[in-house]
Parts: C-alpha cells; sequence; structure tokens
C-alpha cells in the first residue's frame, strides 16, 4: 500500500490526521473491508434457518 492510497482510505472512513498514530494500516484496511462489505446489500443478509443447519 503505497501512502497515497492509506491517507485516501483514512479520508474515505473519516478518520482525522491526529487519530493516524493511534492506528496501524492493517487496521484501516479492515475498517475499509468492512465499510465497504456494509454498503453490499444480500448475500450477507441472509439468516440461516434448521434446515441450513442440518445441512452444514
Amino acid at each position: 500500500m503505497t501512502t497515497p492510497l492509506l491517507l485516501l482510505r483514512a479520508v474515505q472512513l473519516g478518520v482525522h490526521i491526529s487519530e493516524m498514530d493511534l492506528l496501524t494500516i492493517g487496521e484501516i484496511n479492515d475498517m475499509y473491508t468492512e465499510m465497504q462489505r456494509d454498503e453490499q446489500q444480500g448475500e450477507f443478509c441472509y439468516v440461516g434457518t434448521q434446515e441450513d443447519m442440518d445441512k452444514f
């Protein structure tokens, strides 16, 4: 990851520059990934049934 990309991700997440000392690159990546998943609809919204558990 390049420095400009890290700073872009931080801005997209709303991380203030003073908070950058408290976070690692990995934490910013994880937060960005979770933000992207939250914006997706469908596959993460499925609630399993008993039938699904039986198949498992």
